[in-house]
């Protein structure tokens, strides 16, 4: 925590369990981002103090302002952000079920079609073996 901002840091918020973490090219414009407005932050504190004396209140209300306001304008970023990842993993979840599920149909299927293939080449199988007998019993009644 910023010892002059007592709120917590809104940049490296800690993730709820199983909540995946944001991209590394997000991480890294989060990152920035926020070594930029600290490197400003500090050089108009560094101005201040090299004007002299004690920092004018309303300039240090305003600092503080800022800084309050980019903390939730982070917080608001990430957790839009949180939403959008959210929507895309329930997205993935439902295209990995019905493809799960369309897996299952066609194992079903297959099984299905195995069973009447064997199912027809055995009464086929059958027929011939009556029709075999047939012509036997009737080549032994001429003989």
């Amino acid at each position: 925590m910023d010892p002059v901002n007592a709120a917590p840091n809104p940049v490296d918020p800690p993730l709820p369990q199983g909540v995946p973490g944001i991209s590394a090219s997000a991480d890294r414009a989060r990152a920035q981002l926020h070594e930029e407005i600290e490197r400003v932050r500090v050089g108009v504190e560094e101005m201040l103090a090299e004007q002299g004396g004690p920092p004018d209140a309303e300039i240090q209300r305003e600092l503080d302002n800022l800084r309050e306001d980019t903390r939730l304008f982070v917080k608001k970023r990430l957790r839009k952000s949180e939403k959008r990842l959210d929507r895309s993993i329930r997205k993935i979840d439902e295209r990995t079920s019905r493809l799960e599920q369309r897996i299952d149909q066609v194992e079903a299927d297959r099984q299905a079609a195995e069973y009447r293939i064997h199912s027809d080449t055995e009464r086929m199988l059958d027929g011939l073996l009556q029709e075999v007998r047939t012509i036997a019993d009737l080549l032994s009644k001429d003989s």
